[in-house]
């Protein structure tokens, strides 16, 4: 891409496109994948520790922080020992999260977390979500096809269209709208 047909996307004020990924990690910026990318054969706690690495983080400071990602993900505490591959689709998303979680972000890109998994998963791993958006003042953009789903956790939303925006914004306001269903369903 060249300087002139490039979007410029700016985190804490500069620009991010061409740049270093384990410098925006340090920066606060992480990405968990639309799909589940663990490391099948490490165990759960493994892959959640390998995120504190990037922080350079002592062993106690280590473990204090893999406290914090249990406490938000409860079920991962009993699956600490068990090889990820070998853990539900949520499990895995959770992992995912909380692995990102580790390198104690600001800016969390969440793509697609609902794909795939069952309503009360997904239902659970948005309710963790709000709370840390809303506790740990952790940003949250989602890119995510379940517009339900989506516009219940959402405060802000923008309905693209083939890379455009076609719609955006206060979640409550585009509710209100009345034809954010024909844009979705594509009747527009």
């Amino acid at each position: 891409m060249t300087p002139a047909n490039r979007r410029t996307i700016k985190f804490l004020g500069r620009d991010t496109v061409g740049g270093d990924p384990s410098v925006r990690v340090r920066q606060g910026m992480v990405h968990v994948l639309e799909d589940l990318y663990v490391f099948a054969q490490l165990t759960v706690e493994d892959i959640l520790r390998s995120g504190g690495f990037v922080r350079g983080l002592s062993r106690k400071d280590l473990a204090a922080d893999l406290e914090r990602i249990y406490a938000w993900f409860p079920r991962l505490k009993t699956k600490c020992k068990t090889q990820a591959g070998l853990t539900s689709g949520g499990e895995q998303q959770m992992v995912a999260i909380g692995h990102a979680l580790m390198t104690r972000p600001t800016l969390v890109l969440l793509d697609e977390p609902s794909m795939g998994l069952a309503p009360i998963i997904v239902q659970e791993i948005f309710d963790i979500v709000a709370q840390l958006n809303r506790d740990e003042q952790v940003s949250f953009p989602i890119a995510e096809q379940n517009i339900n789903v989506a516009l219940k956790y959402a405060s802000q939303a923008y309905v693209l269209d083939t890379g455009r925006v076609v719609l955006s914004g206060a979640t409550d306001e585009l509710l209100a709208r009345g034809d954010l269903h024909d844009f979705y369903l594509g009747k527009q």
